[in-house]
């Protein structure tokens, strides 16, 4: 088995495989989703042009309707009419000829369409005067008809099949008297033709495939081929819908004019008689291209891997302990490429190794020469110490002093016994008493005071955190200063909480109160103040007491006023450990 595996198990059959099964899967997806995009366009397609015969056909019998309406409009205004049932409103009898003519002057207006079969009139008592025989109004249609005739005013009322005569329809309407106000003078009854409602689109389709039906406002039948239930069918929503165990597209529009509902069903399968074609030759394309694809993907994949097979003999050729140029296999542009690059590569290791092998040796003898070349602190201590006792020899106190603070500022800050981050207020104290006897060697009208009680003189607090303040106090505060200039630092409990406060005031020049504003509220977030190197030590505290204390300390909080000085001022949770008492320290 697993002989086999490692016989099959190469790259051209890998190639193969894949390539087979991603052009299997591309054929099976863009098969499947051309095919739902041809079949939805079909179906929308097919829905509206539906909707839109429906539409038409909708139109077309609205036009219908109204020219039974404008012919029955004509009939109900004729003049020998309007005076004929006027004559008989005020009591007159007109005779059995003027009733004949009457008639024949009526039924002139029946060549004008075939929509009307016969009229029908009235008199405002029911009596019939067209045709010539007997009878009441009222033995033709139901009462009800004769009321709704009524309110429409003269306005064309539909009422649906004959109960006389089944095979046509009926409409009435009002007479209304011109000379008599437009008052009631009797009613026109209009027989309609049902085939005149015929849709010429209808005539073509097969009896039990293609359904049309036209319903009143009443939802009874005008024209159907329908024999189903129409309640049922008007309870289902427009689209596709299932009737007698086929699928059935099914639009309905109504008519705003006649109040007429127009239903349209016409099978699927005769909307979707191209589709089993469509389907047919996805299928076999996609066949096709798939039995393409698999001579197409051989091939390719054989061109691809024979050259790098050669090249893979070659590069397994290669001379035991050195990497050696291979020789030129002819091949497409790729592989020549592949095989420069190749050669290219093993020139370059070459290369790299040997220069790689030089610079170790150099970079040995740097090495070795900066360990000859390093300089101890104490070295530099013992050479600060010597100066001293030179300079005390001589007698020269003030340099001598000096010095000493020289040494003692690096032994604090370079020393490694004094390299933690953390020192007591006291070690930052001395520090700071250091640093300012330098400046006073530099500043002659310099003064300062330290404040802090020595039961906070053993608190624990970050390296560095009040010297970089006295020195900004002096820099930018006291050393343009014209008279003496005096820095105070004072440690002190907060009275309301349980915090050190910790100030450095100084009486320099100070600042004005929108720069102030500025610079603290840059502080508070975060934003970058100092583009230059003055005023790195400020935002250098700022930024290690929100890291030292991220829950308990705001930061650094600058106060000043113009010609009066600067506070800098922090404050810090008060965990100390000491005696009672209280240290000044005035120079």
């Amino acid at each position: 088995m697993n002989f086999l595996l490692g016989k099959y198990n190469t790259l051209r059959n890998q190639i193969l495989i894949v390539y087979l099964f991603v052009m299997f899967i591309t054929l099976i997806v863009v098969g499947t989703i051309t095919y739902s995009i041809v079949l939805n366009l079909i179906t929308d397609k097919s829905e509206g042009q539906m909707r839109q015969t429906a539409v038409e056909a909708s139109g077309r019998i609205d036009s219908l309707y109204e020219q039974i309406n404008n012919l029955s409009v004509q009939v109900a205004t004729n003049s020998k009419l309007q005076q004929y049932l006027l004559d008989d409103l005020t009591g007159q009898t007109p005779s059995f000829s003027e009733r004949q003519s009457l008639m024949e002057e009526v039924n002139r207006f029946l060549i004008y369409s075939n929509a009307i079969a016969s009229f029908e009139l009235y008199t405002k008592d029911f009596n019939k005067v067209i045709p010539l025989d007997e009878g009441l109004v009222t033995d033709r249609i139901e009462r009800k008809w004769l009321i709704e005739a009524n309110v429409a005013n003269g306005g064309l009322v539909w009422i649906g099949e004959d109960p006389k005569d089944p095979e046509y329809f009926l409409a009435i309407r009002q007479v209304n008297l011109i000379d008599h106000s437009f008052g009631n003078g009797g009613y026109l009854l209009i027989q309609v033709n049902p085939n005149y409602f015929q849709l010429m689109d209808s005539q073509n389709s097969v009896p039990g495939e293609e359904y049309t039906i036209l319903l009143d406002k009443n939802n009874e039948p005008i024209i159907s081929n329908y024999i189903g239930d129409f309640e049922q069918l008007f309870e289902k929503n427009e689209g596709v819908i299932p009737i007698d165990g086929n699928d059935y597209m099914y639009v309905r529009q109504n008519s705003n004019y006649t109040g007429w509902t127009l239903v349209l069903l016409t099978p699927v399968k005769t909307l979707m008689e191209g589709v089993p074609i469509l389907r047919t030759a996805t299928i076999l394309a996609g066949l096709f291209g798939f039995i393409l694809f698999v001579i197409l993907s051989y091939f390719l994949s054989t061109m691809i891997t024979r050259p790098i097979f050669k090249l893979t003999r070659t590069m397994k050729n290669r001379g035991e302990g050195e990497l050696v140029v291979n020789t030129d296999v002819p091949s497409t542009i790729e592989i020549n490429e592949l095989n420069t690059t190749y050669n290219e590569m093993v020139e370059e290791i070459n290369h790299l190794i040997q220069e790689v092998y030089e610079k170790e040796l150099s970079r040995n003898r740097t090495e070795l020469k900066a360990l000859q070349s390093q300089i101890n602190p104490h070295f530099l201590f013992n050479t600060l110490n010597a100066i001293y006792w030179s300079l005390d020899e001589k007698g020269d106190d003030q340099l001598a002093d000096l010095i000493v603070a020289m040494s003692e500022l690096f032994r604090y800050t370079i020393d490694k016994n004094n390299s933690e981050e953390w020192v007591t207020v006291k070690q930052e104290l001395n520090h700071v008493e250091q640093y300012m006897q330098i400046m006073k060697f530099r500043l002659e009208n310099i003064s300062w005071e330290i404040q802090v009680s020595k039961q906070y003189g053993n608190i624990k607090i970050p390296k560095l955190l009040i010297q970089p303040l006295v020195e900004n106090a002096i820099i930018h505060g006291i050393s343009n200063k014209i008279g003496q200039g005096r820095i105070s630092v004072t440690i002190k409990k907060s009275s309301t909480e349980n915090y050190l406060i910790c100030e450095v005031r100084d009486n320099g020049k100070g600042i004005d109160k929108e720069t102030v504003k500025l610079i603290n509220n840059q502080l508070k977030t975060g934003e970058t103040i100092i583009k230059s190197r003055n005023g790195i030590g400020v935002v250098n505290v700022d930024q290690r007491l929100k890291l030292y204390y991220p829950n308990t300390s705001a930061g650094l909080i600058i106060s000043s006023e113009v010609n009066k000085g600067t506070c800098c001022q922090f404050k810090i949770p008060l965990k100390w450990e000491g005696n009672d008492g209280e240290e000044n320290i005035n120079r």
